[in-house]
């Protein structure tokens, strides 16, 4: 029996693959689905037997976001003595190339968490949206200083200030993911690609990460920690309350006149 309760996981030769397991809630991140997946892609990178990894998701979704009614409980205290959303930062941190087989909705945390891998595979049917702003916070999963490093600083404010969604055609061409495949063909075409990278020198592939990312990446470290405090402090905002509860509620929020 696995000892995860929201995701599965599978070796194929020298592929990792791990897989969201929550479709009733389409997938969505609370403490547990985070703690899961960050852990077990942990464990593949740490398995010598291990090349490369794919995280993948369902047929309707791949991520949905964060779970609101975990989500939403959240004040200020909590927000920041836990580091809320820090947990899966490590899935950026890993050593072994990580690659998103992205179906379905990937909005939120999920378009977070895909950022977070080295290549984002998507299908005709995903979905992409860092739609936070909506709901009274911003995304705290590192989404503003990611996208904004993968496609600069226009395409980013754009869909972080309008929280409005993409689909794989639209995150090709702005540079978010490696390729928009056929419908149902993510898998296969991620599968492909970690089998190749699984195949070459494992030090090779290491260093090679290591210097993209070193490039890529440097000056994101203060836009995280920035970005983070501030999506703690939202959560002590009276527009974060109302949006969240008008989400649920399934009703129009009625926002703070400042």
């Amino acid at each position: 029996m696995s000892k995860y309760q929201f995701i599965t996981t599978e070796r194929k030769g020298k592929v990792g693959i791990v897989t969201f397991n929550r479709p009733e809630a389409m997938n969505a991140l609370n403490e547990q689905v985070t703690t899961e997946v960050t852990d077990a892609l942990m464990e593949f990178d740490a398995d010598h037997g291990i090349g490369c990894m794919i995280l993948a998701g369902g047929d309707k979704a791949f991520c949905a976001g964060a779970d609101l009614k975990w989500i939403a409980s959240q004040d200020f205290e909590s927000a920041y003595l836990t580091d809320l959303a820090a947990y899966m930062d490590q899935v950026a941190g890993l050593r072994k190339p990580v690659i998103a087989a992205v179906r379905g909705f990937a909005f939120g945390g999920g378009t977070e968490i895909s950022l977070m891998c080295d290549m984002i595979i998507a299908d005709s049917t995903a979905k992409f949206g860092l739609t936070e702003v909506t709901l009274g916070v911003l995304p705290g999963g590192g989404g503003p200083a990611r996208l904004a490093s993968a496609v600069g600083k226009a395409k980013a404010m754009y869909y972080v200030l309008t929280g409005k969604w993409f689909d794989a055609a639209e995150a090709e061409r702005i540079g978010m993911i490696t390729k928009a495949v056929e419908d149902g063909k993510h898998l296969e075409v991620a599968m492909e690609i970690a089998t190749t990278i699984a195949n070459n020198p494992r030090l090779a592939v290491l260093a090679c990460k290591e210097a993209v990312n070193e490039q890529a990446e440097t000056p994101l470290i203060p836009a995280l920690k920035l970005a983070r405090r501030l999506f703690h402090g939202l959560f002590s905002t009276p527009d974060q309350k109302e949006g969240m509860a008008a989400f649920a509620e399934k009703r129009k929020p009625n926002y703070k006149e400042y």
